[in-house]
């Protein structure tokens, strides 16, 4: 499967199905009750991952310790409550999609993913971008390149969320205007 420009699918991979429309299947197939709203639809080539904001808890806490492991316990609960209808549901959109699927819940201060897909990505680097890889293994930070590697990315995109929202946004201009072009093919 290659990178580049498919037929009007941009910068994805061409045999992957559009999942342009996983929000509203989702809004559609989810049953009433499991969420105060929409649920938060995130797509990459691999992976669709839902997550869903559980009612709030009406009770009193002493703390805020106690307050997100309340917090937890209700998601954990969310979590066994609708298992075997998330893995239908799931089942329904892998195939429909062609991409693992994925549940999370947030409820207040704490938000869990359930079973998400960690995909490899092969990439080469020359010696002083492996140094930086081996020094944050040697310095503890990480266990292996890999695991240094993933620590990066979550690094940098901590810290570059709009620039990398900016060029989203750019290269889905590309893709509207490609698609308004003439057909070469």
């Amino acid at each position: 499967m290659g990178r580049g420009w498919k037929g009007g699918r941009g910068w994805q991979q061409a045999e992957v199905p559009s999942a342009d429309d996983a929000a509203a299947w989702f809004g559609g197939r989810l049953p009433d009750g499991w969420f105060t709203g929409a649920p938060e639809i995130t797509v990459d080539r691999e992976e669709i991952i839902v997550v869903g904001e559980l009612p709030a808890l009406t009770e009193e806490y002493a703390d805020d310790a106690a307050r997100a492991a309340a917090e937890e316990g209700r998601i954990s609960r969310y979590r066994e409550e609708t298992r075997d209808e998330r893995i239908e549901i799931a089942r329904q959109a892998e195939h429909r999609y062609q991409r693992k699927v994925a549940w999370g819940a947030r409820l207040g201060g704490t938000t869990a993913l359930f079973t998400t897909h960690s995909a490899p990505v092969m990439t080469r680097l020359r010696q002083p971008e492996r140094l930086i890889l081996d020094t944050l293994v040697d310095a503890g930070v990480a266990r292996s390149r890999s695991d240094a590697l993933a620590w990066a990315v979550r690094l940098v995109g901590q810290h570059a969320d709009s620039w990398l929202g900016e060029l989203r946004e750019a290269m889905s201009k590309v893709d509207d205007l490609r698609s308004k072009g003439p057909d070469l093919a």
